[in-house]
């Protein structure tokens, strides 16, 4: 049998109480529920922060994906320009290597009221490209060259070129723009910007 102590009641120690014992056990239990509900917010909080990069990454590439469709858009748009203008091409005058890319024409060349020669059809083609370049594009350099060495014959020398004969030679087309990189691409002095750059061989 259980020995009790002479002036002690039953259910209790000197100096302590069962009671007390209970709101000690409630307070520690109360600071882990604590302790717990801040980690788990550090927890959400580093989630959010790790959204909230994959949303500015996901952007960047939306961004970078409607540049390249502009560039390539762009780039057919002059092509099917060129072709519609075999004599311009033959005399070479889409050739931005002899001919530097106009901002405006006048309006005898932008054919207002009268007919375009090959020539001046051109540089209305390339003053129109132009601005829709600076319009879709940031920063943008274009060229366009063509050489007609390889087509085998050449009908402005021979007085053909007026028969309208398509283009037999090659164009080069490049157009630079610029492009935000990714985060592991950036330099630290910079503002994370590369130029990229299109390049298209074709026959118009």
């Amino acid at each position: 049998m259980a020995r009790v102590r002479p002036g002690v009641p039953v259910g209790k120690v000197p100096g302590r109480t069962f009671r007390g014992i209970d709101m000690q056990v409630l307070s520690r239990q109360r600071g882990v529920s604590l302790i717990e509900v801040l980690m788990a917010v550090l927890i959400f909080s580093i989630g959010l922060i790790g959204l909230a990069g994959l949303l500015v990454m996901a952007t960047r590439s939306n961004e970078a994906a409607y540049l390249r469709t502009q560039v390539t858009f762009l780039a057919g748009n002059m092509a099917d320009r060129m072709r519609a203008n075999p004599m311009g091409v033959w005399n070479g005058n889409y050739n931005t290597d002899t001919n530097a890319l106009p901002t405006t024409v006048s309006s005898t060349d932008a054919c207002l009221n009268t007919a375009c020669s090959p020539a001046q059809l051109a540089k209305r083609d390339q003053q129109i490209w132009v601005n829709q370049l600076k319009t879709f594009l940031p920063n943008q350099t274009a060229t366009v060259i063509c050489t007609n060495t390889s087509a085998g014959f050449d009908p402005v020398a021979g007085g053909q070129v007026a028969m309208r004969p398509p283009y037999g030679g090659n164009c080069l087309m490049t157009i630079s723009w610029d492009e935000r990189k990714e985060a592991e691409a950036r330099t630290t002095s910079g503002r994370g910007v590369g130029t990229q750059k299109f390049a298209w061989n074709f026959q118009p």
